[in-house]
């Protein structure tokens, strides 16, 4: 088994070796044809924050209270607040280009020639890009702007006229970002970091390098390094994105040889990370339609002022900015129907979301299959 594939492998950094990646031993099974049957059980994300409710009801309010699980990190400042600062860089670039005059112009023209979104990558460029779901790009954090583009003097003079500052020792441009908690009215401030991945052009490791911004280049990279990070991201890229239909459609089809690629190369770290997608793919999905249900059970009750107060109302409202501005301009009585139609409307994403994730689940096993199929290997998990 060892040969196959790591039993355990990195959750959280490169080499700490925490995630456990183990088939069920009294499940495993030979067939008549000599197939041996890895059983592997279904997953869901550590939350050391956040416990999932047994109690479909404390389900409910737990999740319309904006306390539903985190998302893996690696970081800890909100997308939202790091995607600000990213903006500001572009429209700093957008601006030369616009301009003439400006010594810039010319380089900032060809840097922009592919649409701006294309000038990052990694965890912003799945934000901006709006590949994942409202609730990732809500409740996941990181301290970076990874960016991608030759134009380096560009950048750097860019980044500077945005506020950050290059570190003498590291190389690397730091900026003090401070912002406030809305729901525990605190303030908070960290360090968030910029680089040009281009220094990684030739160098991620391994063997292996960086291509450009693409989303196929950004799942590359995540599905060979395989923290839970990026294993959440990944699948909260699926779970939105079937392949039928949606703005990112062709995109997704070209993203899949990702997969196909990590699967040829038999890598054992390569099989474990793949392993426990398809592991925390459909233990999410179990989740998803839990909590649909639960969603569609008690959703009316918003609309109850005996239930749900204006109090609660307004409470529920920190969780969106957009909604307290929605209350401020339309009052409760609007606002909390508001607030049902987008959690009947949850509901049935959920659906979707959960159908999505069974669907890529079924699609990595039985890549997964056809590369070890000369060995008599099939890898099933858990239903």
């Amino acid at each position: 088994m060892k040969d196959i594939w790591d039993s355990i492998t990195d959750e959280m950094n490169k080499g700490d070796k925490k995630r456990k990646v183990s088939s069920i031993q009294d499940k495993n099974w030979k067939d008549d044809d000599g197939f041996s049957h890895y059983i592997f059980p279904k997953a869901i994300f550590n939350n050391p924050w956040y416990s999932i409710p047994q109690d479909d009801f404390e389900l409910f309010e737990k999740y319309i209270n904006g306390g539903s699980r985190q998302y893996p990190s690696d970081g800890n400042i909100p997308c939202d607040i790091v995607a600000r600062e990213a903006r500001n860089v572009l429209k700093v670039i957008e601006r030369c280009a616009k301009d003439p005059s400006h010594h810039f112009c010319e380089e900032a023209s060809n840097a922009l020639k592919f649409g701006k979104i294309n000038l990052l990558r990694g965890t912003l460029k799945l934000y901006l890009g709006k590949y994942t779901t409202r609730d990732w790009r809500r409740k996941r954090f990181t301290d970076d702007i990874d960016f991608w583009m030759f134009q380096s003097v560009l950048l750097d003079s860019s980044l500077k006229e945005c506020g950050f500052t290059k570190n003498k020792k590291t190389g690397e441009w730091e900026k003090t970002i401070e912002w406030k908690n809305p729901n525990k009215n605190e303030s908070r401030n960290e360090i968030l970091f910029a680089a040009n991945n281009l220094n990684q052009l030739l160098d991620f490791g391994a063997g292996s390098y960086l291509e450009g911004s693409s989303l196929k280049d950004i799942l590359d990279k995540k599905i060979k390094r395989g923290h839970d990070v990026d294993l959440s991201d990944i699948i909260n890229v699926a779970m939105v994105n079937d392949g039928s239909e949606g703005s990112h459609r062709a995109e997704w089809l070209d993203a899949w040889s990702s997969f196909e690629e990590a699967a040829n190369t038999r890598n054992t770290r390569t099989t474990a990370n793949l392993i426990s997608l398809c592991q925390y793919s459909l233990g999410i999905a179990d989740y998803f339609e839990r909590l649909s249900k639960a969603l569609n059970k008690y959703n009316d009750l918003i609309l109850d002022k005996t239930k749900f107060s204006d109090e609660k109302i307004t409470l529920m409202c920190r969780i969106s900015i957009h909604w307290e501005n929605y209350l401020k301009e339309n009052g409760s009585e609007k606002t909390r129907k508001m607030i049902h139609k987008f959690y009947g409307q949850q509901g049935k994403e959920k659906l979707i979301y959960a159908k999505n994730l069974k669907e890529f689940a079924s699609k990595i096993l039985d890549l997964l299959n056809s590369r070890y199929n000369y060995l008599k290997v099939k890898f099933e998990i858990e239903t």
